[in-house]
């Protein structure tokens, strides 16, 4: 098969299968071009996988469609105003960024945890996102430092399934979930239009080809920059700072809400976080259960982060127990586990729930933080105040 043969790349002269070959390493190589020459040449991946990618002519304009806007990539578009400069980029990353490839699971990964959760006997109610897909580690890409991209991928596979104001307007309306390296290049494209400018020097504004880790604060910055509404919220004791691992510090503007009294950690302190996921899945608007005790919840994954490690809450369980106590399960979906793993344990509903369930006396970290989406797309005015990541404050 042509997907095993081997060739040389003429920029770097690995020897690598044909298939990456015109795929994902030498977009590498043009966006390196690219970045170090300022070139607004578009790559184009050819339909035929044994052709390589071709660029379109410099003098032959080309225009894009992004959010209603048109812009124009080559020809004489080129130009010093920033703006323009910026535009150019996202045009060409629009036509440039990889599908990011991940394991299927027919019929829906959150659907066969819907049937596990309904097979379950006991006195539970769980609430659920809807659509999810996992998108796990690889040993020989990201393992042990893009669980952060990881995640953002899982919230974006809810956005382009459940939203269609987000499907619209996320990576220029391409209807699919990037790479973690188009993903690094949004990103970059999110700090140069002004957003998150404080977590942009940390990182020294570049983080494309980066093995570096991210948080929840450079999500928010990534889909702020679509227009999306993230928000952030920060759990910890009182006086504490952001997370450490996350490009948050004590210098972001943070709004400090507090609602209970301080608490030991080590017993009900963290109830706090359990509460604010049960009331956020909740919705009381939409959310009816009737007869049942599974439903779905119309709210996004939260993108879960505490230091060394990020995961995505799909969902909250609440079982009574005897005398009126309450014990919660967040439901969880972890970048660092295998998906047809998980696909087969949700299958044979055998020894799923150690791989899902999450009970309080697992959360032992001192600080936390979460990012969620809203609905909707901001105004112009409301996207400026976007670019300022700030955040909520629960103490622990």
């Amino acid at each position: 098969m042509d997907s095993d043969r081997f060739t040389t790349c003429p920029f770097c002269d690995s020897c690598l299968p044909l298939s990456q070959l015109t795929g994902r390493h030498a977009n590498f190589h043009f966006w390196e071009l690219q970045h170090d020459f300022d070139l607004p040449a578009i790559i184009q991946r050819s339909p035929n996988a044994n052709s390589p990618p071709q660029s379109l002519p410099r003098e032959k304009a080309t225009t894009v469609s992004l959010s209603g806007a048109k812009y124009s990539c080559g020809g004489e578009t080129s130009s010093d105003n920033g703006e323009c400069k910026v535009n150019d980029k996202i045009s060409c990353l629009i036509v440039s960024q990889t599908r990011s490839e991940f394991h299927k699971v027919e019929a829906g990964l959150m659907t066969l945890l819907k049937n596990c959760l309904e097979s379950e006997i006991g006195n539970s109610i769980s609430i659920l996102s809807g659509y999810v897909d996992h998108f796990q580690c690889l040993e020989s890409e990201d393992a042990g430092w893009g669980c952060g991209w990881r995640n953002i991928q899982m919230l974006s596979s809810h956005l382009l399934v459940q939203r269609p104001e987000a499907r619209k307007a996320l990576f220029g309306g391409s209807g699919f979930v990037p790479d973690i390296l188009s993903l690094q290049r949004w990103l970059e494209i999110a700090w140069e239009k002004g957003f998150d400018p404080l977590g942009s020097a940390q990182f020294n504004h570049v983080i494309f080809g980066s093995k570096k880790w991210i948080g929840t604060t450079e999500c928010a910055a990534l889909l702020r920059s679509f227009g999306l509404r993230a928000r952030v919220v920060d759990f910890g004791p009182k006086g504490s700072q952001s997370i450490p691992g996350s490009s948050a510090d004590n210098a972001r503007n943070e709004t400090s809400v507090h609602l209970v009294k301080k608490k030991d950690r080590e017993g009900r302190g963290y109830q706090v976080l359990m509460d604010f996921v049960w009331n956020y899945f909740l919705d009381e608007i939409s959310i009816q259960f009737g007869q049942k005790h599974v439903v779905i919840s119309e709210k996004t994954p939260l993108y879960f982060q505490h230091d060394g490690h990020s995961r995505t809450i799909v969902g909250i369980q609440v079982n009574h127990q005897q005398k009126r106590h309450l014990q919660y399960n967040l439901l969880i979906l972890d970048p660092a586990q295998s998906t047809a793993a998980l696909e087969r344990s949700l299958r044979q509903k055998v020894r799923w729930e150690e791989l899902i369930k999450r009970g309080m006396h697992t959360l032992k970290k001192s600080q936390y933080q979460l990012c969620y989406v809203d609905p909707g797309i901001a105004s112009e005015g409301e996207v400026e105040k976007l670019k300022t990541i700030d955040s909520i404050f629960l103490e622990f």
